[in-house]
């Protein structure tokens, strides 16, 4: 599964419209797929299953919903952003278009002791219907985002998606280290519920992550990853939440 080039196709179709109709065949696939994506924390229980879009209360006009359960301990937002964008990225590839859908409820907000934490809409897509120029995206710029040597890595894992675009992330490169940060600008939220931000910035960071790591490889950085709780208040501007030392 070539990731990389799916981050220059992927979109966020916010709403559905000349969808296909998924074949069985294609639904056992995403199922087959999901049961190989690498989680980020492999100690933290998930479950990752699909409903009909009506069993939930989106109503963007897909035709499924892949619904994400977790234990609610540790970096399990983190965890579940990580395991989401494999996903996410998968579909893309197979001419599935996908939305982040963080407002939606299932019908079951349980599933063998797990808690549901957000779901992901889908629908088969005309490929015409992806993106073809991701740089024309809306995005912070790049120096908002990132201090020091950019890799040629920044300037692709910039486009990483997020709640309501908040990008709640910075990096600096210093000493063959990446320092990454969830990053709040103070008083700034945009169109989300204040007590939601960070709920959804912690997803945010694990999406971002993989990202990350995806366009390393692609750039043959070999690298040590070391995480880091993800603890303090959105009165503070900036977490560190990931570390990682590479070498060519």
């Amino acid at each position: 599964m070539d990731y990389y080039k799916q981050i220059f196709k992927r979109k966020s179709f916010h709403l559905f419209r000349d969808t296909g109709v998924l074949t069985n065949r294609e639904i056992q696939s995403i199922q087959d797929f999901i049961r190989t994506a690498k989680p980020l924390n492999p100690e933290i229980k998930t479950e990752i299953c699909i409903v009909p879009e009506t069993e939930t209360t989106c109503k963007r006009g897909g035709e499924y919903c892949i619904l994400f359960y977790s234990e609610t301990k540790d970096e399990y937002l983190r965890n579940i952003g990580y395991l989401g964008e494999q996903i996410d990225l998968y579909l893309a590839s197979q001419n599935i278009g996908a939305l982040w859908f963080g407002i939606g409820k299932p019908q079951q907000m349980q599933r063998d002791d797990l808690d549901f934490v957000i779901m992901i809409s889908i629908a088969k897509m005309p490929e015409n219907k992806f993106r073809k120029d991701m740089f024309k995206s809306k995005r912070k710029p790049l120096d908002e985002i990132w201090i020091g040597d950019t890799l040629n890595v920044a300037e692709i894992v910039r486009f990483t998606p997020s709640a309501c675009n908040t990008q709640p992330w910075m990096v600096e490169n210093a000493d063959n280290t990446l320092n990454v940060y969830r990053y709040k600008k103070p008083g700034k939220r945009g169109i989300m519920p204040a007590d939601r931000v960070r709920y959804y910035n912690k997803i945010d960071m694990g999406i971002f992550l993989f990202l990350l790591e995806t366009c390393l490889e692609h750039e043959n950085y070999a690298y040590e990853r070391t995480l880091f709780a993800d603890t303090t208040d959105d009165a503070i501007e900036q977490t560190l939440v990931a570390r990682y030392v590479y070498s060519e």
